[in-house]
């Protein structure tokens, strides 16, 4: 139901979503079985890192695999932070989610003969991702979104920044958002908001996130009282072509999983012997050690070599990568191809429960917004996907069954809130630059004390110059952005400035080593209080 306030609409529904990629969709289509849903996203439908998604999804569906042995390479990639139990519990969902996804449209390629066909990526012990080509984001974007506007029933509104979330009582009772093409404000009351708003990777310089990726719900849920974890945890996909596009190009480790192989600037393999599983390391020893070489060789990058496996077999199973490739000029099948690290994936986020839950009462969360347990200190390759999918459908159990409490109707925060958005401060020109440069230099993957005292003065400073600056119109979403990314970047410093040790993708280069009497758990923040740090729950907890 939508009404007219006096600063802009309002719309009234059991449950908003927030997000277009998977975890929002799903969310979307599995609640609107119960309860009216109301859709919103920042930019178009498919306008999302699911769409950038190439590899696949994982899932224990091989007649060689099986729960167990997901969980135990999910837990050894997570060095030591998993939460087994929600581990267990996604592994465990993810054949009966995998079908939801069938009966949403979305064609996984088959083997021959018959059957799923199944790659291997880094830390998995044997095949089980599932893959449409290698746009297999795009697939399940694209076969989502037509489910989702073939209901009819969902509204879906494209261009709405959210600016904040609606607290009252203590409890979620909506989001106030910018409509970004027609720059009024507007008021969605939900007896639950379902965050979706993916990851952050626009806090640094070279990045595989599209640009929409500014960390808008993790900063909305810290500035509405929510807790926050693991944040210092941030993954670098070690093989992004290596160019000046904005955002980079992922050269999928499913290649290497085909058995294309890592070269030094002297074109020797430099993985083996490194990790017993060479190039198929999980994403944080490759990262580290493709950082060490171009250290070595005084280069910016190292090289993809995947000549042997033939033009034929590049071309058919790797289409997307062909193209990209050749668009920069480098023939797959005859160049050696150049790659290096970028931020790909932020571990932590906003803290939620096996269900979703976070803890504001009324607010979940799925997806790369969240830290769930399923990761812990370094993401699965592929896991991703099905963590978004099975958090949301968990979520839409949860609100199906359970009686939830009301949305307090007459709730309009719109007056305060457009009135700071109508006209912005300018943003500065330089400003994201410095933001930038603070977080490719001190933030990325090897951080110091020093470093992150440097990095927190500086962030504090930008942050002091936004509030500032002589208001501009127009300027209100990247003021908005720009004020979203210090506010993740400072959480990111204060995280890793905590967390005096080396684990998983947070590398302290004076605390070199993983430390499991000090740190085996969780970093915690909440808005106006002193970090908490909670040790990770025993199996079977």
């Amino acid at each position: 139901m939508a009404e007219n306030a006096g600063s802009g609409r309002v719309t009234e529904s059991d449950v908003l979503v927030v997000g277009s990629g998977i975890a929002g969709l799903s969310a979307a289509l599995h609640c609107s079985r119960d309860r009216s849903v109301t859709l919103v996203t920042k930019g178009e439908l498919a306008q999302t890192s699911t769409w950038y998604a190439q590899g696949g999804i994982a899932g224990a569906v091989g007649e060689a695999d099986s729960v167990d042995l997901h969980v135990a390479d999910t837990i050894v990639v997570g060095q030591g932070l998993c939460d087994e139990a929600v581990v267990r519990a996604v592994v465990s969902e993810a054949p009966e989610a995998l079908e939801s996804l069938l009966g949403f449209g979305v064609r996984f390629d088959l083997a021959e003969g018959g059957g799923v066909a199944l790659a291997r990526e880094g830390g998995h012990s044997l095949p089980r991702v599932l893959h449409s080509g290698d746009k297999t984001g795009a697939a399940i974007q694209d076969a989502l979104v037509t489910s989702l506007i073939s209901r009819g029933r969902i509204p879906v509104l494209e261009h709405r920044f959210l600016v904040d979330l609606i607290v009252d009582d203590g409890r979620c009772r909506g989001a106030v958002v910018l409509n970004t093409r027609t720059g009024d404000v507007e008021t969605f009351r939900a007896d639950a908001v379902v965050l979706a708003t993916g990851g952050a990777g626009q806090v640094y310089p070279v990045t595989t996130n599209p640009l929409i990726a500014t960390g808008d719900g993790v900063a909305a849920a810290w500035r509405a009282g929510a807790e926050v974890s693991d944040l210092e945890f941030v993954q670098f996909h070690p093989t992004a072509l290596d160019s000046d596009a904005a955002p980079r190009f992922l050269v999928s480790e499913a290649l290497r999983g085909e058995g294309a192989y890592l070269l030094d600037c002297d074109e020797r393999r430099f993985m083996v012997g490194v990790h017993p599983l060479a190039e198929l390391a999980p994403r944080d020893v490759v990262s580290r050690e493709i950082e060490s070489v171009m250290a070595r060789c005084g280069r910016r990058n190292v090289l993809l070599d995947a000549r042997h496996l033939g033009e034929a077999h590049l071309r058919a199973r790797f289409p997307n990568i062909w193209r990209a490739c050749a668009e920069a000029g480098y023939d797959l099948s005859a160049d050696l191809v150049p790659v290096a690290p970028a931020a790909h994936y932020l571990v932590g986020g906003v803290r939620v429960d096996a269900d979703g839950r976070t803890s504001v009462p009324g607010l979940f969360a799925s997806g790369e917004v969240t830290a769930s347990g399923l990761h812990g200190a370094n993401r699965l390759a592929s896991n991703s996907l099905l963590e978004g999918l099975v958090f949301s459908r968990r979520i839409a159990r949860v609100l199906g069954s359970a009686t939830v409490a009301a949305a307090v109707r007459g709730v309009d925060v719109s007056d305060a809130v457009g009135e700071a958005v109508a006209s912005p401060p300018a943003v500065q020109g330089s400003a994201r630059a410095r933001l930038h440069a603070v977080a490719g230099e001190l933030l990325g993957m090897g951080r110091t004390a020093d470093g992150l005292v440097r990095a927190a003065s500086e962030l504090a400073l930008i942050e002091a110059e936004i509030q500032a600056a002589t208001p501009r119109p127009g300027d209100a979403v990247a003021h908005l952005e720009l004020a979203n990314l210090v506010t993740v970047a400072g959480l990111i410093a204060r995280a890793a400035a905590v967390r005096t040790e080396s684990r998983g993708c947070h590398m302290r280069l004076d605390f070199g080593e993983r430390d499991d009497e000090r740190w085996l758990g969780h970093t915690i923040f909440v808005r106006g209080c002193e970090p908490r740090f909670a040790p990770v729950r025993p199996s079977g907890a």
